[in-house]
C-alpha cells in the first residue's frame, strides 16, 4: 500500500482547506514571522479556517496578552473573518475556552463538522489532553460512534507518538485514546507539545502529525528512528491541509516559506485494523 505520495495541495473545486498551528502564543518575533508567512500562503491556498493544537498562550493571559500573543500576529486572518478552533495545551489556562476567537464555546473538548461540496463531510474532534477523565472519554466514544462515514480528524496537544528527545510519546494517553481511534476509524491526528514538525509513519493505519513549531523551536530535538517518516526541527513551521473527496493533501512550510514536507493520504487505502 502506498497511501502517502509527494504532492502539493491542488486547491480542488469544492474541497475543504484549513491550516494547522501549534505552540503559538509567545508574542515574540518567530510567531509574528510565521503568521505573516501564513497570511501570504492564503493568497495561493485560501484556507477556510485554522486549528490550533494547544499552548495558545504562554505566560500571563491578560487582555493585553491576548492582543500581543494572538490578535496582533493574526490580525489579517481575524479581519478576514477566518475562524480559529483551539485545543488546550499544558501552558493554557482552561478559561481560554471562553475566549470568543478560539471558538470553543466554553467547552474543554468539542467537535464540529465541515461539509465539502459533493464530497464526504469532515468531522473534527478537539480534545483536552491535559485531563483525559471519564467524562471526556465517554463523550468521545459517543461522538465517534455517531460520526458515520465522515473523515475523522482528532486534534489535541500531547502526541501519542513522537520522536522528540525532550518529551517523546505520551504512552498513557495513547492507551486511552488509540483503541477508540481504531474502533471508530479515525483517519488523522494532529498534535503539538514538541516544538518541531514530525510526520510519523502510519501507526496501525492512522496518520499522526506533530505541528508544535509555529512559534517556539527546539532545534535538533528529533531522535529519528523507525517511526519517523519526515522530521523538521531546523526552523518554525505550519501546515496547510486540503480534503478533496477521499484524499487529503498536506504541505508543511517553514517560517521563510520553504516547503519541508508534502504528500497525500487516501482514505480508501486505510489498512483494516482490529480494535
Amino acid at each position: 500500500m502506498t497511501a502517502v505520495a509527494a504532492t502539493t495541495a491542488p486547491v480542488a473545486p469544492g474541497s475543504l482547506r484549513f491550516a494547522v498551528l501549534g505552540d503559538t502564543g509567545t508574542g515574540e518575533k518567530p510567531q509574528y514571522e510565521v503568521a505573516a508567512q501564513l497570511w501570504r500562503s492564503h493568497s495561493v491556498f485560501p484556507f477556510e479556517f485554522l486549528i490550533m493544537v494547544g499552548d495558545n498562550m504562554y505566560g500571563s493571559e491578560r487582555p493585553q496578552d491576548y492582543a500581543r500573543k494572538f490578535e496582533l500576529p493574526y490580525k489579517p486572518i481575524i479581519e478576514a473573518k477566518i475562524p480559529f478552533y483551539a485545543a488546550l495545551g499544558n501552558h493554557d489556562d482552561p478559561n481560554q475556552r471562553f475566549y470568543k476567537l478560539f471558538n470553543m464555546n466554553g467547552e474543554r473538548y468539542y467537535s464540529f463538522k465541515k461539509d465539502t461540496l459533493g464530497n464526504p463531510g469532515v468531522r473534527f474532534f478537539a480534545l483536552d489532553s491535559n485531563y483525559m477523565a471519564g467524562d471526556q472519554v465517554r463523550w468521545l466514544e459517543k461522538e465517534l460512534a455517531s460520526s458515520g462515514s465522515d473523515w475523522k480528524i482528532a486534534f489535541f496537544h500531547h502526541p501519542l507518538y513522537s520522536s522528540g528527545g525532550r518529551h517523546g510519546s505520551e504512552v498513557d494517553l495513547r492507551e486511552q485514546l488509540e483503541p477508540m481511534f481504531l474502533k471508530h476509524g479515525v483517519n488523522v491526528v494532529f498534535a503539538g507539545h514538541e516544538h518541531f514538525y514530525e510526520r510519523l509513519k502510519p501507526q496501525k493505519g492512522i496518520y499522526y502529525f506533530t505541528a508544535g513549531g509555529s512559534a517556539k523551536l527546539r532545534a535538533g530535538d528529533i531522535r529519528r528512528g523507525s517511526m519517523t517518516e519526515v522530521g523538521y526541527d531546523a526552523d518554525n513551521s505550519y501546515m496547510l491541509v486540503e480534503v478533496a473527496g477521499d484524499v487529503m493533501h498536506f504541505q508543511t512550510l517553514s517560517r521563510t516559506g520553504r516547503r519541508v514536507d508534502s504528500g497525500s493520504i487516501s482514505r480508501a487505502n486505510r489498512p483494516l485494523t482490529q480494535p
